[in-house]
């Protein structure tokens, strides 16, 4: 998935406009354009169309934490020049305070199983001998139950 694909879902599920993107975007202590989000999210045939990077993303991502939990007292995370769908995962977890059997409830409204084993080896640190790279299909399944429990 790419990250433009991922904000382009978040910002449907929670039906977030242009001006509230702007605002999660400086809660993370980043400044994006109303002209730029539409960008973003414009399709991959259109020609506003501009990719995403994973720096950008990642503030999205930290700046949606700040957004849904508040933002803690003192220096904000630096968002991570590489994303992958494990953190971006994680980061979403976080944001919504979710637990390991809210994640597998919303993988089974996307009719995806998963066992509880396997879904904390995607949230272990990378050097752990039990870490296993989400691929695509299961952050595109989770993404698809978050939309299906927050807009059914």
């Amino acid at each position: 998935m790419t990250c433009n694909d991922i904000l382009t879902r978040l910002r449907y599920t929670f039906d977030y406009s242009d001006a509230e993107m702007v605002k999660i975007f400086a809660a993370a202590d980043h400044t994006a354009t109303e002209d730029q989000v539409r960008s973003w999210v414009a399709g991959q045939d259109s020609p506003q169309h501009e990719p995403l990077e994973d720096r950008v993303l990642a503030s999205f991502l930290n700046g949606f934490i700040n957004h849904r939990r508040g933002k803690r007292p003192g220096d904000q995370p630096e968002p991570e020049s590489r994303l992958n769908n494990n953190l971006i995962a994680k980061k979403l977890k976080i944001a919504l305070n979710l637990k390991s059997q809210d994640v597998i409830m919303l993988l089974s409204l996307a009719e995806f199983d998963l066992s509880n084993h396997e879904l904390s080896a995607f949230f272990r640190k990378p050097g752990h001998k039990h870490y296993r790279q989400m691929n695509d299909q299961i952050l595109r399944n989770f993404l698809r139950g978050l939309q299906l429990e927050i807009r059914p």
